[in-house]
């Protein structure tokens, strides 16, 4: 490991007990920055629903440190609108978000549209499948942006069980995303959860930067970060364990396979010579190929949305 990620660790991963929410709420008033939680969502009505009244009671009610609550649908067949807006969310749909541009399915999507129906000055993004949810999740990755100046984006890291067996979760980033970073971009090796899919970034930096549209949006971001603001702007904050429903093997094959495209494209900013994955399934005595296409897509920083730019001179 570098000497420069040894450092990092030492001096930008904290746990969650590391600041005590007064203070956090103290350095929010003496601030006046505001919070904004967004919940990018997909059949999630089992689930979406205790993260959002668990938010807005621990963190709305109880203490003043969330300023909105939003859900973004991203095209949900279950009722996981109704549910989050019986919760309390504001509930917004992907398809109403700037409509001029047909939208593209996946999450990135969503959580750059985000960004034109939410108005904190902190941007906090949770996954709408956490089970046990715990407001560590957000006040712990929020606290040191609203402390510390200096930095600009944290990620959550955690314990990820899979089923019984402790830290088997998080596959696609053993797999995938952690040989990647340590091999082309090794000042990143440091970060336990690289995708993990909690984290609060500042607003001035998240309007600044492209979005993959895809599952590629978080080694994509924490990679562009990196170039736009250095590593020290960047920290983690171990807020204990994360559950949610797992993916089967399949799907990790295309999570992995987006993530690879979106780092290929940073190491080389060239086209692909085939955006495809094929994959097998068993069918009778023999396998049948099914292949997909790969997210080939991005964003670009929403800074150069006219639309975004015009709501904040309004």
């Amino acid at each position: 490991m570098l000497e420069e990620v040894e450092r990092w660790l030492s001096t930008r991963s904290w746990s969650v007990t590391d600041r005590p929410l007064h203070k956090i709420l103290a350095a929010k008033r003496a601030t006046g920055q505001t919070v904004s939680v967004v919940l990018p969502a997909l059949n999630e009505q089992e689930t979406v629903g205790d993260i959002v009244t668990a938010v807005r009671r621990d963190l709305v009610r109880q203490v003043p440190l969330v300023d909105e609550v939003v859900v973004v649908d991203s095209g949900s067949t279950d009722r996981t609108s109704e549910v989050a807006a019986a919760a309390g969310a504001r509930v917004v749909h992907r398809d109403e978000i700037l409509p001029r541009i047909p939208a593209a399915p996946g999450k990135g999507e969503v959580l750059w549209r985000s960004l034109l129906v939410t108005s904190g000055d902190i941007v906090c993004f949770v996954d709408a499948d956490l089970r046990e949810f715990s407001p560590d999740f957000v006040s712990g990755i929020v606290g040191p942006l609203l402390t510390d100046p200096e930095v600009h984006l944290v990620k959550a890291m955690y314990d990820r069980p899979l089923g019984t067996a402790a830290g088997q979760g998080g596959r696609v980033t053993e797999l995938m995303a952690r040989p990647l970073l340590n091999m082309h971009w090794p000042q990143l090796a440091g970060f336990v959860q690289p995708l993990g899919g909690e984290y609060a970034a500042r607003r001035s930096l998240l309007e600044r930067l492209p979005f993959p549209v895809g599952y590629g949006v978080e080694l994509g971001m924490l990679v562009d970060a990196l170039h736009l603001v250095g590593l020290d702007a960047l920290a983690q904050v171990d807020v204990g364990v994360r559950r949610h429903r797992h993916q089967d093997g399949q799907a990790l094959g295309r999570m992995s396979a987006a993530i690879y495209r979106t780092a290929q494209l940073r190491l080389a900013r060239a086209h692909l010579v085939r955006p495809q994955l094929t994959q097998f399934e068993r069918v009778g005595n023999g396998f049948e190929p099914r292949t997909y296409s790969v997210d080939t897509e991005e964003r670009p920083p929403m800074a150069e949305i006219a639309e975004y730019a015009a709501r904040r001179v309004a």
